[in-house]
C-alpha cells in the first residue's frame, strides 16, 4: 500500500473534469496537492515541466492532462491529438524520472482497445486488433503513455502505473458541441431544444452503439484507490460495468433536462465503435465499486451546466 499521508502529489491537468475531481478526492487524504496553471507550466514543453517538477518536488504525480474531444474533433484534428498528447506524456514522464519521482499514475482512455474487441473488454485486448478510425490518433497517444509507464518500470524500476477509464461525465465537462463527447453534447442539445421550444432534437448516427458511463467523481475515487493499492505493469480498467444504447441515453438525458420533443436520427453521421463495455474485474476484485447512479449523476451534471451557463450568459430556462 502506498500511504498518501504527508505526501506531495502533483495533479497534472487539475482544471479538467477528471483532474478537478481527483483534487476534490485528495482533499480527504491528508496530503499536499500541487497544481500548476497552463500560464505557469506548458505541459507540452519539456523544459517547463522539468523546471516545475524540480521546484515543486512532488512525491507522486497523477497525469490527468490531455488534449481531448469527441468524434468530430478527433477526426478533424488528428495531428493535434496525436502530437500534443505525445508531448505531454513524454514531458511529464521524463521530468518525473529525471527528478526521481518514483510514483506516477497515468490516465488513459477506453479508446485504446480494438474497435471490435470482445465485450466486455479485458485489459489483455490491448493491441489485438485495428482501432476505431475516427479516434485512432488519440488512442495511439494513450497507448504510448501505457507503454512509457511499463518501459520506465522495466528499465528503471519506477513504480509507474496506468488506469483506463470508460466514458466519463460530470462537473467540469466540455459542453462545446464542436469538441465535446457524446453525453455533454446531448445535455446541451436537449437543453437548447427545450429553451427554444423546438419540436425535435437531432442525434448523430443510428442510436444503436452501446456505451458505458462513469461519473468523474467515481473515477477519481477509483484513481486514488489505485494510487494507494496497486503496483503492477498492466493497466487497469475503470468502469461502471453497465452500458446502454446511445438512443436510450439520449432519452434519459431528455427526461432529466425536461425536453419533451422527439429525437430524430441523422444517419449520415458516424456511429463510432459499435460497443465499448469495459471489464473492470481486476479493480472490483481489489474491493472498489462505483457509487453514483447514472440518472443521479446526469441530474447533478445538468445542474452544474445550468450554473456554468448562467455565468457565461447562455440562455437557460426559468425552471
Amino acid at each position: 500500500m502506498y500511504d498518501l499521508k504527508g505526501k506531495r502529489i502533483w495533479v497534472a491537468g487539475h482544471r479538467g473534469m477528471v483532474g478537478s475531481a481527483v483534487v476534490r478526492r485528495l482533499a480527504s487524504e491528508n496530503c499536499t496537492v500541487l497544481t500548476a496553471k497552463r500560464q505557469e507550466v506548458d505541459l507540452t514543453r519539456q523544459a517547463d515541466v522539468e523546471r516545475f517538477v524540480a521546484d515543486a518536488r512532488p512525491d507522486a504525480i497523477v497525469l490527468a492532462a490531455a488534449k481531448v474531444g469527441g468524434i468530430l474533433a478527433n477526426d478533424t484534428y488528428p495531428a493535434d491529438f496525436l502530437y500534443e498528447n505525445l508531448r505531454i506524456e513524454t514531458s511529464v514522464f521524463g521530468a518525473a524520472h529525471t527528478n526521481d519521482v518514483d510514483r506516477l499514475l497515468f490516465l488513459g482512455s477506453s479508446c485504446i482497445y480494438p474497435r471490435l474487441a470482445p465485450q466486455p473488454i479485458e485489459e489483455e485486448a490491448l493491441l489485438t486488433g485495428p482501432l476505431e478510425p475516427t479516434n485512432q490518433w488519440y488512442a495511439i497517444a494513450k497507448i504510448a503513455g501505457i507503454k512509457l509507464a511499463q518501459a520506465f518500470r522495466k528499465q528503471h524500476g519506477r513504480d509507474y502505473i496506468s488506469a483506463m477509464p470508460t466514458n466519463l461525465y460530470g462537473p467540469g465537462d466540455n459542453f462545446d458541441l464542436n469538441s465535446s463527447h457524446v453525453l455533454p453534447a446531448l445535455i446541451r442539445k436537449a437543453h437548447e431544444a427545450k429553451v427554444a421550444g423546438a419540436p425535435t432534437m437531432t442525434l448523430w448516427g443510428t442510436g444503436t452503439p452501446r456505451r458505458e458511463f462513469l461519473h468523474a467523481d467515481d473515477c477519481a475515487d477509483a484513481l486514488v484507490f489505485l494510487l494507494k493499492n496497486y503496483s503492477d505493469a498492466s493497466h487497469v480498467n475503470v468502469g461502471s460495468g453497465e452500458d446502454s444504447p446511445i438512443l436510450e441515453l439520449a432519452q434519459l438525458v431528455c427526461e432529466v433536462v425536461g425536453f419533451e420533443g422527439e429525437i430524430t436520427l441523422d444517419r449520415s453521421k458516424p456511429d463510432g465503435t459499435p460497443r465499448k463495455l469495459m471489464d473492470s474485474g481486476i479493480l472490483q476484485a481489489m474491493g472498489w465499486s462505483p457509487r453514483i447512479l447514472l440518472k443521479e449523476g446526469l441530474a447533478a451534471t445538468y445542474e452544474w451546466y445550468l450554473s456554468s451557463a448562467r455565468q457565461e450568459e447562455i440562455p437557460v430556462s426559468a425552471t
